[in-house]
C-alpha cells in the first residue's frame, strides 16, 4: 500500500500527523510539495515569504533523506500533479493538514475530485492549530465566535492532541519517482529585498524555540519570539509550543491566531470587505503620496516610520508596532485597511491571510470585536515613548534621529532650530515633516465613524 503525503504549510518532520498516519497505515510513503503558480504569483505574491518556504523546503528535505526518504518537488496545480503522481505508483491514498483558509478549502475540493478520477482518496489530518477541528469551537446559541474573550475561554477548555514525536526511519522513495529540483526564487519569478530576514526551516525554529522557552517566563511580550513566520510554514506545530508551556501571554497570543482562523473559516468573505456591513460604504483616502510615504517610512512620525523601514529590511516588524502603523494608515491617513493589509501580505515572511486580515480589520475597527473606533486610535508619539522609552528601536531603523536628544525622538519637529542643527537632523531636509496633523486626523476619523454607525 502506497501513501502521499502532500505538505503545504506543516513543513517539519517532528509532531506530522498525515506523515504518522501516512507510516501507521501504509507501506510505502511519498512526501510531495507541489509549487502552485496560483499562490506563488496570486494577490498575496510575496518574495521575502517565498524565500522563507525554499529554505524551509530545503531544510523539510535535508531531514527527510536524513530518515532515508526525500522530498518529492512538482510545479503545477496540485489537483494534477498529486492525481498523476498517485496514478503512476498505485497510490491509495493522499494524506494533507487540514486548512481552514478559503484558498485552501477550495483547493482541497479540487485535489480531491482530481484523486476521485485517478482511484485514490484525500484524507485530512490536524495540524495547523493548537485545537484539532475549529469549526467545532460555538457559542452556547451554537454560533461561531466573533468575539475573541468567550473564544479564549472555550478554547482553553477544549481537548488538546498528543504531540508526536518524529519518525526515526522513514520508507525509501520508489526508485521510479523523479524527485525533482528546488527552484530558485528568480526562476519563480519572485525577488526579495528583505536582506535580515530571518532564515526558514524546522532547525532554525526549534534553535529558536529552545532559545525564547528557556529565559524568564515573564518576559513575553516585551521580548517576542520571532517565530510567527516559523509557525505560519508550521516549521514547528502550535501544538508542541503550547506544551512547552510557555509564559500564559505567548498562549494567549496562540490563541488568537486560532480566533482569526475560526473567523475566516466561518465568514471568508471577510478576506476582501469589512467584517461589520456598516462600515462596508465608508469612503476612504486614495491619496497615493501619502500612501507612498508610510510604506517608505517617511511620514514624520518616528516610530511608523522605523516599523515600516523593518518591515522591508526583514519582513517582520513587532505586533505593537504593526498595530502602531496600521491606526495610522487607517486613522490618522485615512487610507483603506485593505491598502495595508496587501503591503504587510507582500513584505511579510510571516504574512498569513487569516491573522492579518483580522489585525489590520481589528486596528481598522471594522472587524469583528466591537469596541468603538475612539479606543484604536493611536497616537505615535505617545506609544514611542512607551515602547521605546530609550529610543533603541527607533535609532536603529531610523539613523538620521540617531543624535536626536530622547526628549524631542518621539517628536523630532518641535526640536529649536539650534537643537535640530546639533543633532545633524534638520526638519524638512535629513527628516520629513509630519505628513497630517495627529489631532485633527483623529477628529475627523471619529466623525467619518459616527457617521457610518
Amino acid at each position: 500500500m502506497t501513501a502521499l503525503v502532500w505538505y503545504t504549510r506543516d513543513l517539519r518532520v517532528h509532531d506530522h500527523p498525515p506523515l504518522q498516519a501516512a507510516l501507521d497505515r501504509h507501506d510505502r510513503v511519498v512526501p510531495i510539495f507541489c509549487f502552485d503558480d496560483r499562490l506563488l504569483r496570486g494577490r498575496h505574491a510575496s518574495g521575502p515569504r517565498t524565500q522563507f518556504l525554499l529554505e524551509s523546503l530545503r531544510d523539510l528535505d535535508a531531514a527527510l533523506r536524513q530518515r532515508g526518504s526525500g522530498l518529492v518537488l512538482r510545479h503545477g496545480r496540485p489537483e494534477d500533479e498529486l492525481s498523476d503522481l498517485a496514478q503512476r505508483i498505485g497510490a491509495s491514498e493522499v494524506l494533507c493538514s487540514a486548512d481552514s483558509s478559503p484558498y485552501a478549502r477550495a483547493r482541497a475540493l479540487r485535489v480531491r475530485a482530481g484523486l476521485d478520477r485517478a482511484g485514490a482518496g484525500l484524507r485530512t489530518e490536524p495540524g495547523l492549530h493548537a485545537v484539532d477541528d475549529l469549526s467545532a469551537l460555538r457559542t452556547q446559541g451554537g454560533k461561531p465566535y466573533v468575539v475573541f474573550s468567550p473564544f479564549h475561554r472555550a478554547w482553553l477548555m477544549q481537548p488538546r492532541r498528543d504531540v508526536l514525536p518524529a519518525p526515526r526511519a522513514l520508507p525509501p522513495l520508489p526508485a521510479r519517482v523523479r524527485k525533482g529540483r528546488m527552484p530558485s526564487l528568480h526562476a519563480l519569478g519572485l525577488a526579495s529585498d528583505a536582506t535580515d530576514a530571518p532564515a526558514g526551516g524546522e532547525a532554525e525554529a526549534r534553535r529558536r524555540a529552545r532559545a525564547f522557552l528557556a529565559g524568564p517566563v515573564e518576559r513575553y511580550p516585551e521580548e517576542t519570539s520571532r517565530l510567527s513566520a516559523h509557525l505560519h510554514f508550521g516549521c514547528i506545530s502550535v501544538r508542541e509550543l503550547e506544551e512547552r508551556r510557555p509564559a500564559e501571554e505567548f498562549r494567549r497570543q496562540l490563541a488568537w491566531r486560532d480566533f482569526y482562523h475560526h473567523v475566516l473559516l466561518h465568514h471568508p468573505g471577510n478576506a476582501r470587505r469589512a467584517h461589520q456591513p456598516r462600515y462596508r460604504a465608508l469612503r476612504w483616502s486614495r491619496s497615493r503620496k501619502r500612501f507612498d510615504a508610510w510604506c517608505a517610512g517617511r511620514t514624520g512620525f518616528p516610530l511608523v516610520d522605523a516599523g515600516m523601514r523593518q518591515l522591508r529590511q526583514e519582513g517582520w516588524m513587532p505586533n505593537r508596532v504593526r498595530l502602531v502603523v496600521g491606526s495610522f494608515l487607517t486613522k490618522d491617513l485615512w487610507i483603506d485597511w485593505r491598502w495595508g493589509e496587501r503591503w504587510f501580505m507582500r513584505h511579510l515572511v510571516d504574512g498569513d491571510e487569516a491573522n492579518n486580515n483580522g489585525n489590520w480589520q481589528w486596528i481598522a475597527s471594522v472587524g469583528t470585536d466591537p469596541q468603538p473606533p475612539f479606543r484604536r486610535v493611536y497616537n505615535p508619539a505617545r506609544h514611542q515613548e512607551r515602547v521605546d522609552p530609550d529610543g533603541v528601536y527607533v535609532r536603529r531603523y531610523v539613523p538620521e534621529l540617531a543624535r536626536v536628544p530622547g526628549h524631542a525622538l518621539a517628536e523630532p519637529w518641535r526640536m529649536t532650530d539650534d537643537e535640530q542643527r546639533t543633532a545633524g537632523c534638520v526638519i524638512r531636509r535629513d527628516y520629513p515633516q509630519p505628513i497630517v496633523d495627529h489631532a485633527a486626523a483623529r477628529r475627523e476619523a471619529l466623525a467619518r465613524y459616527a457617521a457610518a454607525s
